[in-house]
Formats: structure tokens, C-alpha cells, sequence
């Protein structure tokens, strides 16, 4: 748990940082994509490089949904809905082809991100999504990008945190002490009470 915080507040520091010295697109998005970056540089599942790569590919995926938008689908319901079927399924795809080596929950990750950070801007002026998708993308990608090394840098430290954590946890049920029988002298089998052993009575 301590290291844990420890992810936190370097996470935390970080993002301060990014905000004091980075320009207005950027500070929008700073704490959207630090969060979302520190998330995916925390949990212990794959390896960090497959981590990134799966969420590269979500973000790839809510850019062509997006694009796919504004080349041929209507501003409306309809076009917003064929737009999002179409994200999730080129990232469920992916982690399929890949039997799970490029997770899927880093691809959702990722499609959150860039939705999450530019779905406002393109409401706003869609005719401008070229340029204005770029800008999005490149602000978002830098504080995801730091909060993921901020938090990934610990993975180890904090997967072994977790072992140990584990290690600690006391049974619910713990096994009945050996102990021996007063009679036979035989120790019961672990788990068990002592029993006497079964002695029959000679026949009159």
C-alpha cells in the first residue's frame, strides 16, 4: 500500500507540473490523461510494453471513429452510434487476433482518452477535424505518455508489494495442530482432531 501512494503522489507532482508549464490545450487535458495514464502504468497485467501497445491501439481506433464521422457518417444519432460500434470492434478484434497479449481493458483505455478529450472540440467545429484532431491527440498522448511513466517506472515495486500483501493475508480457516493420540502414539493427519483408534471388544 505504501507503494502504492508513493505512485500516487509522484503521479500527482507530475501532473501539477505539466499544468504550470504547459499552454491551455494542454492543461485541458492534463489530468484526463494523467489519470488514465497512471491507471495503465499500475495494474500488474501483461507487460508494460503490451500495455502501451494495446492502448495505442484504442486510441488509433476513437481517431478513425472519428474520422470515419466526419468523412461519411451524419452529425446525428445514428452516424454517432455506427461510429462508437465501430471503435469497440476494431478493439475487441485486436485483443482477439492477439489471444490476449494486447489486453482489451488498455484498448478501452485508450479510446477513452482520446474521446474523452477531443469529443467537445469536434462537436464544436467538425469541419475542422484534421487539424483540430492532431492538436487533441498530440496534448492528450503527452499526459497520458507522463503519467504512464510516472506510475509504470513502480510496476515491479508495486507487483511485489502485492506479493507481499498476499504473503501476509492470515487463513480463515486455519488447519488443527498435529497432535498425538495418548494411545497409539500416531499423529492424526493434518487438518484432523486425534481420534482414538477403532478397538473392538473380544466377543463374550
Amino acid at each position: 500500500m505504501k507503494r502504492h501512494i508513493l505512485a500516487g503522489l509522484v503521479l500527482a507532482l507530475l501532473t501539477t507540473v505539466i499544468v504550470l508549464i504547459s499552454g491551455p490545450e494542454l492543461q485541458g487535458v492534463a489530468l484526463l490523461g494523467a489519470a488514465l495514464g497512471g491507471a495503465l502504468g499500475l495494474v500488474p497485467d501483461r507487460t508494460p510494453a503490451q500495455r502501451a501497445a494495446g492502448f495505442a491501439v484504442g486510441f488509433v481506433a476513437a481517431w478513425l471513429g472519428y474520422a470515419l464521422r466526419a468523412a461519411a457518417l451524419p452529425d446525428a444519432a445514428a452516424g454517432r452510434a455506427v461510429a462508437v460500434l465501430v471503435v469497440l470492434a476494431l478493439c475487441l478484434a485486436v485483443a482477439g487476433l492477439s489471444r490476449g497479449k494486447l489486453p482489451l481493458w488498455s484498448a478501452l483505455l485508450g479510446a477513452a482518452a482520446m474521446a474523452g478529450a477531443y469529443e467537445a472540440t469536434y462537436t464544436a467545429d467538425p469541419a475542422s477535424f484534421v487539424t483540430s484532431s492532431a492538436a487533441t491527440a498530440t496534448s492528450i498522448l503527452l499526459a497520458a505518455g507522463a503519467g504512464y511513466l510516472a506510475t509504470s517506472l513502480l510496476g515491479a515495486v508495486v507487483e511485489q508489494d502485492r506479493e507481499e500483501e498476499r504473503a501476509a493475508e492470515v487463513p480463515l480457516f486455519s488447519p488443527v495442530e498435529e497432535a498425538v493420540d495418548a494411545n497409539s502414539g500416531v499423529a492424526p493427519r493434518r487438518g484432523l482432531p486425534a481420534t482414538r483408534p477403532f478397538d473392538p471388544q473380544p466377543e463374550a
